[in-house]
């Protein structure tokens, strides 16, 4: 005598820690608009007051279109420099073990917590004329501060932790035994860095290069002290805003900021189509 088989339960579903999908989407949304698109509605709508022509007057004045090149030029610099330093750095970091490891480690996040003004102090005194450093520049000629110069180094100095704290746990979870595997076929130092790393590791110097430039772009505190804040010369973007707003022209100041937006949104998006074009481009091979 043959006994049933009891029919087999249906799997519970998962208990999710969380709440349910359209509560926890609710909740993102409402935060993310409360956080940044509101704000970001308020100040567009703030330079309405302004006709057109009073628009573009106010963005195309001589002294803002130069501090638009100077501010995006020295931050492209800046983040070009810290995506070969902070690869460097987190290399040596992951794949070496020294005497004061920690401490290097420690220090390469010291510019996310320093004030930005004591920074600003710190290097303008470094690099000035008389500066521990800048005194010899200034023999051979070279001056440090008070221009480009100087504020490409804030900028150097307040991106470098974006592209370090980037790239480090990806070449930590990176497997060296690709590497091997490539030196046993013959492949150089160059091509295993090349065809075999570089491809690994791209997508968070990308990321990384985004961060530091993204983050450039708004510096204020740390550059007004090194630039010497000239007209045509060393005066960032940021710097000429602040001007607006203690002359009480806040319409002029969110006309300024909006065409700052809109640049770095438009680059911030060209950066992120690459990365997912070189995701795609890796996971294909």
């Amino acid at each position: 005598m043959s006994s049933a088989v009891p029919a087999p339960r249906k799997a519970r579903s998962a208990k999710r820690v969380l709440p349910g999908f359209g509560l926890t989407l609710g909740y993102t949304i409402f935060y993310l608009s409360i956080i940044v698109l509101i704000p970001l509605v308020a100040l567009i709508s703030a330079s309405f007051s302004l006709t057109w022509g009073q628009f573009w007057n106010a963005v195309t004045a001589p002294p803002v279109v130069a501090s638009y090149k100077l501010s995006f030029s020295m931050s492209f610099i800046a983040a070009c420099v810290n995506v070969v330093f902070g690869m460097l750095i987190a290399w040596v970091l992951v794949r070496y073990q020294f005497p004061g490891k920690k401490m290097v480690d420690a220090l390469v996040d010291l510019p996310f917590a320093l004030p930005t003004a004591v920074a600003g102090i710190s290097l303008s005194a470094l690099y000035a004329g008389n500066g521990w450093v800048g005194q010899y520049f200034e023999s051979l000629g070279i001056q440090m501060a008070y221009n480009a110069k100087g504020i490409a180094i804030a900028l150097i100095f307040i991106g470098l932790p974006f592209v370090v704290r980037t790239v480090q746990p990806v070449l930590e979870d990176f497997e060296q035994e690709l590497e091997e595997a490539a030196t046993s076929l013959g492949a150089s130092r160059w091509q295993i860095f090349y065809k075999v790393i570089l491809p690994h590791i791209g997508p968070a110097l990308l990321t990384g290069f985004a961060m530091a430039f993204a983050r450039a772009v708004g510096e204020y505190g740390s550059v007004i002290f090194i630039a010497g804040n000239i007209p045509m010369v060393s005066e960032i973007t940021p710097l000429i805003i602040m001007a607006k707003l203690d002359q009480h022209d806040l319409a002029g100041a969110t006309a300024v900021a909006v065409v700052m937006l809109i640049i770095s949104f438009v680059l911030l998006l060209l950066i992120n189509a690459l990365q997912a074009w070189q995701r795609k481009t890796v996971g294909g091979r």
